[in-house]
């Protein structure tokens, strides 16, 4: 019987994929971008990579298990287009997925990051776009529309699970009662501004989300400031959130007026 040697030297290396059953117009034609999948377990990337690469002939499929990896032989491959971050069953939540989510996010401005996740947990997926995501893509999906979630990201567009726009209408539609003891101390242009400081965002932040001047921000801050009672942004931030564990306890709106 032949003895079958097996190199393990090569193992953690990434590299692009090739498919021998790829179509003809995949092989002769070059993509002039490239798609970059990140995850630590090598036999996922590899397989997911081999996986789009079959489906795609719009970008060169990258597979790697952290973007140094991708850094260090960026100059051998076309543009990149966007990161597709494979978390698996990992939450979002979780600092080090967060600060990569953010890190990521906050260093490829012009590029998506797409995040590949197990779970359509509704907080998941609001952590995954506050933490700077273009994309939220369950698993649950075929790898067909996997690949048009990717290029409606590459096309600027955002991209979030059916299953959370439902959760959001469950979460509206059972707060409003509790939510009814904190209407009428803010306008609705200073619970947009008051829903961001919660988050803690700048003001050049909130401006340009808001499609507000910098200047407009501040005086909504100023009057909301009034409102709670507070001498600083830290002080108001402490006071709001005070302020909605009081309104959902059915706090009166009175006593804050």
């Amino acid at each position: 019987m032949d003895t079958i040697s097996l190199n393990h030297k090569q193992e953690n290396i990434s590299f692009p994929l090739e498919i021998e059953n790829a179509s003809a117009a995949a092989r002769v034609a070059t993509p002039k971008h490239s798609l970059v999948i990140l995850d630590r377990r090598e036999l996922d990337r590899h397989c997911l990579a081999q996986c789009m690469t079959a489906h795609t002939a719009d970008f060169q499929i990258l597979a790697f298990g952290s973007i140094e990896e991708w850094k260090q032989k960026r100059e051998e491959y076309p543009p990149l287009s966007a990161i597709l971050l494979n978390i698996g069953g990992k939450m979002v939540d979780e600092p080090a997925v967060s600060e990569q989510i953010k890190s990521l996010s906050s260093e490829f401005v012009s590029t998506p990051v797409i995040i590949l996740s197990d779970s359509d947990d509704f907080a998941q997926i609001v952590r995954a776009i506050d933490c700077g995501a273009k994309g939220y893509i369950p698993a649950s999906v075929s790898i067909s529309v996997c690949m048009e979630l990717i290029a409606l990201s590459v096309a600027g567009g955002l991209f979030v699970p059916a299953s959370a726009l439902f959760a959001m209408r469950h979460l509206l539609q059972s707060s409003s009662s509790t939510a009814q003891p904190l209407a009428g101390i803010f306008t609705d242009r200073q619970a947009e501004v008051v829903a961001a400081l919660r988050r803690g965002k700048a003001n050049k932040i909130i401006a340009y989300e808001l499609n507000l001047r910098e200047s407009t921000v501040k005086v909504h801050v100023r009057n909301i400031m009034k409102k709670v009672k507070a001498t600083n942004r830290t002080e108001v931030v402490f006071k709001l959130n005070d302020l909605f564990q009081d309104g959902i306890s059915g706090m009166s709106a009175k006593s804050l007026c």
